[in-house]
């Protein structure tokens, strides 16, 4: 999963990056309004964490200009103001959910993991897409219930196909959320990732449709 992380205290956005990394997201960081304006009018992220008070242009206009040109990435909003007119303003405005800083990162996460899910129409943190179950919040996945070692790439890899289960994803897409801005992408690396995972989970697990992509199929729909 790709996350934009709208940051302009390097300390702060640095903590960020650092504790979603490790939670299984691929981190990419704007430290000014202006920036981050163009980054989510023109990248697809599946969340975007974004500070309100920002150079350039704040982070509440950044948002109104995303929802009026239709951009629907969940947005979480970070302010060090917890005044309920503002939070009801950023809500207004398009946000999904409001964090006052000084969060917890653990809290960070588990709204990050949930909006990530609500956006996909997905309310359990287990995810289930036929004999494939991804434990979101322990980072596991199993497989007729006998867990599969993964590496952090590997999980990743599965985690974002099985979000968007029955949906075939582009290989673009799939290394932009993988690697995030990484220019050393290649689509060879992700296609030997594929056929790793594929050993791991099973024949079958990952179907291939030629021209357009990779799916994840729910047997259970």
């Amino acid at each position: 999963m790709r996350i934009l992380v709208v940051e302009d205290e390097p300390r702060i956005a640095a903590d960020i990056t650092t504790a979603l990394g490790s939670s299984g997201f691929v981190c990419d960081v704007s430290t000014d309004g202006e920036e981050a304006w163009f980054k989510g009018d023109t990248e697809n992220y599946s969340l975007v964490v974004l500070d309100l008070g920002l150079p350039t242009i704040d982070g509440l206009s950044v948002l109104k200009r995303w929802r009026a040109a239709g951009r629907d990435m969940p947005v979480l909003i970070l302010t060090a103001r917890g005044a309920w007119p503002e939070r009801v303003e950023g809500i207004d405005a398009g946000a999904d959910d409001y964090l006052v800083k000084p969060f917890q990162m653990e809290e960070l996460i588990a709204r990050a993991r949930a909006l990530i899910r609500r956006s996909r129409g997905i309310s359990s943190p287990v995810i289930e897409a036929g004999r494939i179950r991804v434990d979101t919040r322990q980072m596991r996945v199993l497989v007729d219930d006998a867990h599969v070692s993964l590496t952090p790439l590997e999980y990743r890899l599965v985690s974002f196909l099985v979000h968007n289960k029955g949906r075939v994803v582009s290989t673009t897409e799939l290394l932009e959320h993988l690697y995030g801005d990484d220019d050393s992408r290649e689509t060879n690396a992700l296609e030997a990732a594929i056929m790793r995972v594929r050993k791991k989970l099973g024949t079958g697990s990952i179907e291939t449709r030629r021209g357009y992509g990779y799916i994840i199929m729910d047997e259970a729909s």
